[in-house]
């Protein structure tokens, strides 16, 4: 059901925990698998994990959470939530963290990303109709942008909350200077940015936008929609977009494997309508079903859904450190 996010709710919004606070070390790891490889990275990787997790119980407790619930829902997966899962869960995050700096720095072995139900995205990319595009927080985003390099007709455009990550991102800029082009910062949806993203869109590009974290903005409206087997908060942001822009609108997941990387594209709606009697039972449906295939593909990685928060509570309205 879409609502107002509750005032007297204390669970911390995401924005306010700060996701790359070891960035300086990171640098220094990138540093080394560049001189040395991946399993020296590792190695040193994982003194920084410990005191990461140590130092930020928060992010500790909420990693402990969401496996503990992955668990409870999907036993056979096997998942204990002890320090031992947590441990796995952050190291799985120190790894995306370099694939990132590989990918903008040219290092990652694109050759080794399998894509899977491009065929609508080559078609639309062919006759230059842009869309939508949903992705999550699980995997690597950076491999959608990287590999639209691969395909100089398909433009993106990435909507992000960059001030909330400035320092890997300047990182970012500095392994590809190119790397900011692509990115559009917003912190609300203003009528400008709407015309702005409407032209992109007119004109064949994709505008990519984050359908598993509610918005950095004051009483976001959120539906909630079971996950995991509980009710959770996902932002209607996508899908009020989607009915401005009248594009098609598709899901995008990634995932890590031993060999590579996998970027699976899927269909989610031709067009969305938002009738203005059943808006919020439209709006409830389409949280229902992006949310269903969120589930489906983390519980095949569910090591590498970065959300290190309380992702099941409603999200405070103290954002007096989101802007760190």
């Amino acid at each position: 059901m879409m609502r107002n996010t509750a005032p007297q709710s204390r669970a911390r919004h995401w924005a306010q925990i700060n996701e790359v606070s070891f960035v300086a070390g990171m640098r220094l790891l990138f540093a080394v698998y560049r001189l040395f490889g991946r399993l020296p990275f590792r190695l040193m990787l994982y003194p920084v994990l410990c005191w990461y997790i140590a130092a930020n119980g928060r992010a500790r407790n909420a990693s402990r959470a969401y496996l503990a619930q992955v668990a409870a829902y999907r036993p056979a997966l096997g998942l204990s939530a002890g320090l031992s899962d947590v441990f796995r869960h952050f190291a799985a995050f120190g790894e995306s963290l370099l694939d990132k700096m590989l990918l903008w720095g040219g290092l990652f072995p694109l050759q080794r990303v399998l894509v899977f139900g491009q065929e609508p995205i080559a078609q639309a990319v062919a006759t230059g109709r842009g869309g939508l595009m949903i992705c999550t927080h699980l995997g690597n985003l950076e491999l959608c942008r990287v590999m639209a390099r691969e395909f100089p007709a398909m433009k993106l455009t990435v909507m992000v909350h960059t001030k909330h990550a400035q320092a890997f991102n300047r990182m970012l800029a500095q392994l590809d200077a190119h790397s900011q082009l692509n990115l559009l910062q917003v912190t609300e949806m203003s009528p400008a940015t709407a015309m702005v993203l409407a032209d992109k869109v007119a004109q064949g590009e994709f505008v990519v936008i984050a359908g598993d974290r509610i918005p950095v903005a004051p009483n976001p409206r959120v539906a909630h929609a079971s996950f995991m087997g509980k009710q959770a908060p996902f932002p209607v942001g996508p899908y009020v977009l989607a009915s401005l822009l009248q594009c098609p609108v598709h899901l995008m997941f990634s995932r890590r494997t031993a060999n590579g990387a996998q970027l699976h594209f899927e269909s989610f709606r031709e067009r969305v309508d938002l009738p203005r009697k059943q808006r919020q039972q439209a709006l409830d449906n389409l949280a229902a079903d992006y949310a269903a295939r969120l589930e489906s593909h983390c519980l095949q990685t569910p090591f590498q859904w970065f959300n290190f928060y309380d992702f099941w509570a409603t999200p405070s309205m103290d954002n007096r450190h989101a802007t760190h």
